[in-house]
């Protein structure tokens, strides 16, 4: 038996952040071991507890796979694509799978993390003596555009946002998209923001990769290989033909079987419903979980009655269902699966043992999941991906000399820390005694017009509003004169909250891949925690 093991880096109390209040609805009652029943038939596994288990029945047979996915590995540059996808191939071989869009310059932070988290676990699993392999999935039939044109880093004044514009084609699927000519600005721009002459190196180097006529996916999986190296799982295109080939059987059920998938969507909706859980994914009656690639669109498919199906948008479109399976019997790249029937086709190919899954997507998986029940996909688990920081030596001591934790950070505005840590707020102590006058004072008021008890309110709440805009000038006052600190602690937290959002999910992977180049790779190697109730930050020197 394994498990996958924590950080082993010293604990560093002042710099872990409780994370299970912040965590939505249902992953926080996943991981409280509440309600674990609504993901059947996927399992939750919460580290640190064993992934090992049996050899799972009926895997399917993934030898065509492992081949499409050593020659596109390989040509990414993959330096162990012959021997993972010779893994894959074996049906002993147990897969843990994770996955993102492929976003532009890598994507945000945490795309690195999940990665790392999957090779990681897969290592866990060969260390215990199972024959194990990690899959990133690339989700380059989404056509969400603005997810993955866009890419923030860090200037002197803080987090900006570099984007390619406007979505010239709406439903076109990212994987048939190149960057085009915006790139070359955005990646000047981009150029300017990561830092010294090092980092720019660095950056330069990634640009060999990112050109105006590539493609968002290859680009992609090329960086991240590039990035990670030989601890890179194998990297899946959802729309390299083989993989769109091992999912036609399952596709075509998902069609047949229509009225059963969507009565087992509406039972489980119904199910989560009953818990007083708020649905991550708008349910949709009468659709279905796939879409159809019609010309360059991606539209979602809708039922007409039993035997006709349209397509959303298209109001004078409308075929019998023999069609839609005819197409999908022909050229199966046509059809591809929504937020809901996705983790499906990924374990029906795959023969997943372990998804790790980040919170978002958690909270959607109940409602996947009896997409899984439908095609009898069992004997698959999911975890909540780790999350995490990446913070530098003097960051760190920037805390440790004003004595305050991550979590204050995050929490509290810099000028109110600084005013707590360094200075007093006259105001505070002045307000305590204002107030226990005023209170004594109500009594004596009342017993002379009890009609005075209005007017004693009134005086007293516009005495609290007085007070409170006197406080808050004096702590602006306060931090002015600790203006070198209260500049750093500004600074600490556009780093690790940029834009007001975790600094994995919005900061770019390459801000700290041209910052610290192979160090970030090792240090997420050993020091990243799989706790997902935990950020503790990874601390680079």
């Amino acid at each position: 038996m394994t498990a996958i093991d924590s950080s082993s880096s010293a604990t560093r109390p002042s710099l872990d952040v409780a994370l299970a209040e912040r965590l939505p609805e249902l992953p926080r009652a996943f991981l409280a071991e509440r309600d674990r029943d609504l993901l059947a038939p996927i399992a939750f596994h919460a580290p640190p507890a064993s992934l090992a288990s049996p050899p799972r029945r009926n895997v399917p047979d993934r030898a065509a796979l492992a081949a499409g996915l050593q020659a596109a590995n390989a040509a990414y540059g993959h330096p162990r694509a012959e021997e993972l996808a010779r893994k894959l191939a074996d049906p002993q071989t147990q897969v843990v799978v994770t996955g993102q869009q492929p976003g532009l310059f890598g994507g945000p932070l945490l795309v690195l993390s999940k990665a790392v988290a999957a090779a990681r676990a897969a290592q866990a699993l060969e260390d215990a003596g199972q024959s194990a392999v990690a899959i990133f999935w690339v989700a380059t039939e989404d056509h969400d555009f603005a997810e993955v044109a866009r890419a923030t880093f860090l200037g002197r004044e803080g987090p900006q946002r570099l984007d390619l514009g406007d979505d010239p084609s709406p439903l076109l699927p990212v994987g048939m998209r190149t960057f085009g000519e915006a790139l070359e600005a955005v990646a000047d721009d981009a150029r300017e923001l990561v830092g010294g002459d090092r980092a720019r190196k660095r950056f330069d180097a990634a640009l060999a990769w990112y050109r105006p006529d590539a493609r968002f996916g290859e680009a992609f999986c090329r960086l991240l290989i590039g990035i990670l190296d030989e601890r890179a799982p194998l990297f899946l295109d959802s729309m390299l033909p083989e993989v769109k080939q091992a999912q036609a059987p399952s596709l075509r059920r998902l069609v047949v079987e229509r009225e059963a998938v969507g009565d087992a969507l509406e039972t489980r909706h119904a199910a989560i419903a009953s818990r007083g859980y708020a649905l991550q994914v708008e349910p949709q009656p009468g659709t279905s979980p796939l879409f159809l690639l019609r010309g360059r669109e991606r539209r979602r498919i809708e039922w007409r009655g039993k035997e006709r199906f349209g397509l959303r948008g298209l109001d004078d479109f409308e075929q019998p269902v023999e069609v839609l399976l005819a197409a999908l019997d022909e050229n199966p790249s046509v059809v591809s699966p929504g937020v809901l029937a996705r983790p499906a086709m990924q374990d029906a190919i795959l023969g997943t043992t372990l998804q790790i899954l980040g919170p978002g997507e958690m909270s959607y998986m109940p409602q996947a999941a009896a997409v899984h029940r439908q095609l009898g996909l069992t004997d698959v688990a999911t975890m909540l991906r780790p999350q995490t920081a990446i913070l530098d030596g003097r960051q760190v001591g920037y805390l440790n000399e004003l004595g305050l934790s991550l979590q204050a950070v995050l929490e509290r505005p810099p000028a109110e820390l600084i005013a707590e840590r360094l200075g007093d707020d006259p105001v505070e102590s002045a307000r305590r005694r204002i107030e226990a006058t005023l209170c004594r004072l109500r009594q004596p008021v009342i017993d002379v017009d009890g009609s005075l008890e209005n007017p004693w309110r009134k005086t007293r709440d516009q005495m609290h509003r007085n007070l409170d805009q006197l406080s808050s000038k004096v702590t602006s006052a306060i931090a002015r004169r600790h203006e070198i600190w209260l500049r750093r602690l500004e600074q600490l937290g556009h780093a690790v909250a940029p834009n007001g959002k975790g600094q994995e999910r919005e900061l770019s992977t390459m801000v700290f891949w041209a910052r610290y180049g192979s160090d970030l790779v090792e240090r997420l190697w050993s020091d990243l925690d799989l706790d997902a109730a935990v950020l503790r930050p990874v601390v680079i020197d």
